[in-house]
């Protein structure tokens, strides 16, 4: 066995235990940043980041959008980072290393986007349905009753 114990294994527990510690330190980083301390906010990240690679476990996305891939800086939106909108995309610069990162705002697929409100050139449809009495004539008329005498 090596000095360093088992490499390469990992058991659910630990990864229980990793899953953990990542959201408790998260937890933390907020908070420090919350209160001015952005350098142990940033260094809160650091910690989770190497956590979740050595134990190969995956931050959730609501954690991924909290800090800088490139620095690993804690995100603090006005403070360490800068957020625009650029058709169809939020682009978030970090303010510490001029990481960009652009996600999506809009749907993927254009079969799953909502129809627009008003399309141009056509008339807008007016509220409520639209029903049409047709009057019978006495052909139809006789048709039904022969129809109900061949049931009966």
């Amino acid at each position: 066995m090596r000095p360093g114990g088992r490499r390469g294994r990992r058991t659910a527990a630990m990864v229980r235990i990793a899953r953990e510690r990542i959201s408790d330190l998260f937890a933390l980083a907020e908070r420090e940043s919350a209160n001015g301390h952005a350098t142990l906010a940033d260094r809160y990240v650091r910690l989770a980041r190497r956590i979740g690679m050595r134990y190969t476990v995956r931050l959730l996305a609501e954690y991924r959008e909290l800090y800088c891939r490139g620095c690993s800086s804690f995100w603090a939106e006005g403070r360490s980072v800068r957020t625009r909108l650029r058709s169809g995309r939020r682009v978030r610069t970090c303010l510490v290393c001029g990481h960009e990162r652009r996600t999506r705002t809009r749907p993927e697929r254009p079969g799953s986007a909502p129809p627009p409100s008003s399309t141009p050139g056509r008339v807008p449809r007016e509220e409520g349905a639209l029903s049409v009495e047709i009057a019978g004539t006495e052909e139809d008329e006789e048709s039904s009753d022969e129809g109900a005498d061949e049931t009966s």
